[in-house]
């Protein structure tokens, strides 16, 4: 009983120290140091740094029903702004088998809004990580859903 508890043991380390598992572990790390840089470009209003962690085609979704932005309009939008803070507070990774795309979730604070969510997806580049889209939710506690929708169908009605 103790060789197979000691074998097993042997074979979880030597799995976990795989270099496949070495990979996934430099990729959430990489993809960390992306998302990172990607909230601390926008807080000191670093437009150029902070659209190049954007692929090509990338889109940023916010919080209003309307605002879908391709990379082009949201670099237009916010080369007017001095930049916004949103510090993570807890962020979730998961990358597909085949190691070409990322997606994540983050709880986030912002100064200006309190608890805000990240979530998106990353694609693996020639040029490293680059977030593909970026989707900015404030989530609603269910015990003020009902009210807040409500206000949300009235302001849509009036338009």
């Amino acid at each position: 009983m103790k060789n197979i508890l000691f074998l097993t043991l042997v074979n979880f380390a030597l799995l976990s120290c795989s270099p496949d598992s070495q990979s996934r572990q430099s990729d959430i790390t990489d993809i960390n140091e992306v998302l990172d840089g990607y909230h601390q470009a926008a807080a000191n209003g670093e437009w150029d740094i902070y659209f190049d962690l954007m692929s090509d085609d990338g889109v940023f979704i916010g919080t209003d029903a309307q605002e879908r932005w391709i990379k082009a309009e949201f670099r237009q939008y916010s080369s007017g702004s001095n930049g916004w803070v949103y510090t993570p507070q807890q962020r979730n990774v998961n990358i597909t088998p085949d190691g070409s795309s990322a997606w994540f979730d983050e709880a986030l604070l912002s100064q200006s809004y309190g608890s805000s969510r990240g979530s998106g997806v990353l694609i693996r580049t020639a040029q490293g990580w680059k977030i593909s889209q970026y989707h900015l939710t404030l989530p609603i506690p269910n015990g003020m859903v009902r009210g807040i929708t409500d206000q949300i169908k009235e302001y849509e009605a009036q338009d």
